[in-house]
């Protein structure tokens, strides 16, 4: 018998049958790549820490270059040192500290709870580095980070990354010109823990004072680079009781 396909319930039921087939092609293939999934997204942390304290394939004034996934894994142990939690007074080892997400950390914090702050001891050159994580919000949604610190506060290097700011404006705080800047640049205004703001109108374009706590605004992107400020003072100000030591030994 001939199928009348003119029928609404014929497209029903084939509608219906495509969702069925749609959707369970889509869920084996979540399920058959999670593990690489979890994998990329492990690399990708490990790039963007090295990053930061200027580990990576830069060449030119431009270009922003990670290690490659096919050897960031051993870079990072070669790199990085320590692995530390900061939970409350409490400080631990931890191999996979770099797992640890931001946000749901943020979020224990706002709710009262103690969050656990990770900390990665890199070193290079002969050179320590204490890299921690940030996160914050942009003009559009979440914006992240890494920011590399001497034992003087004095910033080694920046790692920044957005999940939906402006292309051409606010998504330029990944642009190497601008995460260029902050390097050099201190925290500290004489014994405060001030970060570094984002300042637009800043007496300083070609960032020249490294003094000042403030970098060359993006144009056009005020509320990104506000973000990127306020990202930084809260980052500063969660580990102050961490950075503190690390004064008090120099």
């Amino acid at each position: 018998m001939a199928i009348n396909k003119e029928k609404n319930t014929y497209t029903v039921i084939f509608a219906a049958l495509m969702v069925v087939v749609v959707g369970s092609v889509l869920a084996y293939l979540a399920s058959a790549l999670r593990e690489r999934i979890r994998e990329n997204e492990r690399f990708e942390k490990q790039q963007n820490i090295l990053y930061a304290m200027g580990v990576n394939q830069n060449d030119g004034p431009g270009a922003v270059s990670f290690i490659p996934t096919d050897r960031v894994e051993v870079e990072f142990g070669n790199y990085i040192k320590e692995q530390l939690v900061i939970e409350g007074d409490q400080i631990t080892r931890d191999d996979e500290a770099y797992l640890i997400d931001m946000k749901k950390q943020l979020d224990v914090l706002k709710n009262g709870g103690t969050p656990k702050l990770p900390v990665f001891i890199g070193e290079k050159d002969g050179k320590k580095y204490h890299i921690v994580p940030m996160y914050g919000k942009g003009l559009w949604d979440a914006i992240w980070g890494f920011i590399a610190l001497d034992d003087k506060m004095v910033v080694q290097g920046v790692y920044f990354d957005h999940k939906g700011e402006t292309p051409g404006l606010g998504a330029n705080i990944k642009a190497r010109y601008f995460m260029d800047d902050f390097t050099g640049e201190t925290i500290m205004d004489g014994t405060e823990y001030a970060g570094i703001s984002v300042a637009k109108g800043n007496n300083d374009p070609v960032n020249e004072n490294k003094e000042d706590n403030e970098v060359d605004a993006l144009a056009g992107a005020t509320i990104t680079g506000n973000g990127v400020s306020a990202m930084i003072k809260k980052t500063v100000t969660l580990y102050k009781g961490y950075l503190e030591t690390l004064r008090n030994k120099g």
